[in-house]
């Protein structure tokens, strides 16, 4: 199940502003904005927790690549700032304040910006938990902004510090594969999480349908609904990055950005498949309860024939006749009590020769 906001609550204070007026769309925060930077190249590392905009845009004057993450986008002054700094298009600024902006790619030539939807899952009954990232990719610098702090880029952090992988020997544009790279391999993570405890739902709809099964069901089906909104215009981003041709991507990590496309599709396609999944348990759910149904409206027809002929009887021999002539017989209520187990005997033989029973 997709996480609650209330965040189209703030929505309305956007109307009849000018386009690119920079308005914090979102729920109300009132933690300070917090600026990291990591700046290396094939030799140098540095790294800083707590900056300023102006000390990150004079660290870009050099050619080192630098990253930069911005935790928190509630002040608008401060974004705006580092939008003026790093000369961003008034528009992007709104879209960075904009925590309900669905994923999406933009050429603005000097920089290219990227929206992505971090998720995450703990506990099925408490929902999705989902956060807008935008990265602004420049000539030798990336610029991350986040509604919170924590995020899933720690692996790409320690390849910075240890010197893994390829980070610290290519450019900028590789750097903001990586992070991409890193929020979609967040999902396969995700996906194997709804994929074990659907495992354990399917025993459940087999062997014992529990009350609160179809619940359960019914949050699966909200959670990758979730994901696949998110995914798929992730794919459509992610091909128009790998088709842009921009300078600010180089031919060598356009290679990397088509893998990462097929890794969308792997995404779409487990999604699609668990929607299948899904569906079929809640099928085979209702029609297990009408199956567990018909069971009980059976044996209840069953018995209900059968003592069909023996309340007949019995209605009979309750008429308050004076003259009936069995009344007056000695063994006449054993002799009814044992015609009517007959009756009920050879019904039960029957139904059993029909498979009914």
């Amino acid at each position: 199940m997709a996480e609650k906001r209330n965040d189209s609550s703030m929505a309305h204070g956007k109307a009849g502003l000018p386009p690119g007026a920079p308005l914090f769309i979102g729920g109300r925060k009132t933690e300070e904005i917090r600026l990291s930077y990591m700046r290396y190249n094939a030799n140098l590392y540095e790294e800083k927790e707590s900056s300023t905009p102006e000390e990150c845009a004079n660290l870009c004057e050099s050619s080192d690549v630098v990253w930069i993450n911005v935790e928190g986008i509630h002040n608008s002054g401060t974004v705006e700032k580092i939008g003026e700094l790093f000369n961003l298009h008034p528009l992007t600024i709104e879209d960075i304040l904009n925590v309900m902006q669905r994923p999406k790619f933009e050429d603005f030539d000097s920089y290219l910006f990227i929206v992505l939807k971090m998720l995450g899952i703990s506990d099925m009954t408490k929902g999705m938990e989902t956060e807008k990232v935008s990265v602004i990719l420049g000539e030798n610098f990336v610029i991350t902004f986040q509604e919170k702090p924590g995020d899933v880029f720690d692996t790409v952090r320690e390849c910075i510090r240890e010197r893994r992988g390829r980070v610290r020997e290519l450019g900028a544009d590789y750097l903001a594969y990586a992070l991409i790279d890193a929020v979609v391999d967040s999902y396969f993570l995700i996906l194997e999480t709804i994929g074990d405890q659907i495992e354990q739902v399917e025993d459940q709809v087999i062997l014992n349908q529990e009350s609160d099964t179809i619940s359960k069901i019914h949050r699966f089906k909200r959670a990758v609904l979730f994901m696949r909104r998110t995914v798929w215009p992730l794919r459509e981003e992610i091909a128009l990055l790998e088709k842009s041709g921009s300078d600010l991507i180089k031919e060598p990590t356009v290679l990397f950005f088509r893998n990462l496309y097929d890794h969308t599709i792997q995404v779409i396609d487990t999604v699609e498949t668990y929607r299948d999944i899904i569906s079929g348990m809640h099928d085979t759910y209702l029609s297990s309860v009408n199956n567990r149904m018909n069971e009980v409206m059976k044996i209840l027809t069953i018995l209900a024939t059968i003592f069909i002929p023996l309340t007949f009887i019995t209605g009979i021999y309750g008429m308050n006749f004076r003259y009936m002539p069995e009344l007056c017989w000695k063994w006449g209520y054993f002799i009814a009590l044992g015609f009517m187990l007959v009756i009920a005997i050879a019904m039960l033989v029957n139904f059993r020769k029909k498979k009914w029973i």
